[in-house]
């Protein structure tokens, strides 16, 4: 890993990424992609050290507070995490000046923090995103091998429910030929379900592959799948969007079930209750 000073670390939709690249691994990494312009390797992990000062600074300029998101590039609770604690310094100041917070990880480690996100939660919002795509979990550790299964993820979530944190699940991506099946597709709704989740993002069932992960992924697969790079290509080429045969079928089991369970699935609906800051929501029911 190496160490920066940032410029600025909110986005203009109040986003930050604290770290550059990741070391969880997953094998299908849209992060990877050369769109993205990252200057170094992606295991060398780019350390924005000055993100805590930037962050105070930001909000002690907002006018009205806001819900601050975190990890939709790269995961706050990677493995430098551990040693650096940089996303616990930037959790203690978005609690010390009134904001929310939403985060998405894969990583169990985010329960280091429940303290805070608890403390957060009280005073305004807290919502945890987690990632589940493999209800198999000696699949999941080829698929994910350097973070926790999905099973571990499972349980987090729990804790979460039993501490009154709200959850969301991003359940993606369904890989074709691999993870596109409705036992894996059941079987990561039937934990959703139980961890009681607010909702459950799912954009399709299949995969996008660009330049740079697209060379990546491609490479995994022949390591752990024979035969299976040839199979995409035949079927898929260059494509941005894999989509699974299994789509429409897959699709329709999601909705039903989350309408069952009282979940939202509608991805637009989703994004509204996670950028809603409480105050903006109770402000709207006056109207």
């Amino acid at each position: 890993m190496h160490f920066v000073n940032a410029k600025g670390i909110l986005s203009a939709k109040n986003g930050m990424n604290i770290y550059r690249g990741c070391t969880h691994g997953c094998i299908y990494c849209d992060s990877r992609s050369t769109c993205y312009q990252m200057k170094h390797d992606f295991e060398d992990i780019e350390v924005k050290q000055n993100a805590p000062q930037l962050l105070e600074d930001a909000l002690k300029r907002k006018r009205n507070k806001c819900m601050i998101g975190t990890g939709s590039m790269c995961d706050p609770y990677m493995h430098c995490e551990e040693q650096l604690g940089l996303t616990r310094e930037c959790l203690e100041i978005i609690d010390k000046y009134g904001f929310g917070i939403t985060l998405i990880t894969k990583s169990n480690r985010v329960l280091r923090d429940i303290d805070l996100l608890k403390s957060i939660n009280k005073k305004s919002k807290c919502v945890v995103q987690m990632t589940l795509t493999t209800y198999d979990e000696n699949l999941c550790k080829v698929l994910e091998p350097n973070v926790c299964t999905t099973r571990e993820r499972f349980e987090a979530l729990k804790i979460f429910r039993d501490n009154g944190i709200s959850t969301v699940v991003w359940l993606t991506p369904l890989l074709p030929f691999i993870n596109d099946t409705e036992e894996n597709l059941r079987g990561i709704l039937n934990y959703c379900f139980e961890a009681e989740v607010k909702g459950i993002i799912c954009f399709g069932i299949g995969v996008t592959l660009r330049e740079g992960d697209r060379e990546y992924f491609y490479q995994k697969l022949n390591e752990h799948f024979p035969g299976m790079r040839e199979k995409y290509h035949r079927k898929y080429g260059y494509s941005y969007e894999v989509n699974s045969d299994n789509h429409s079928y897959l699709m329709k089991i999601f909705h039903d079930e989350c309408k069952a369970h009282g979940v939202m699935s509608n991805i637009s609906s989703i994004f509204k209750y996670l950028n809603e800051f409480p105050e903006q929501t109770a402000q709207l029911s006056m109207f």
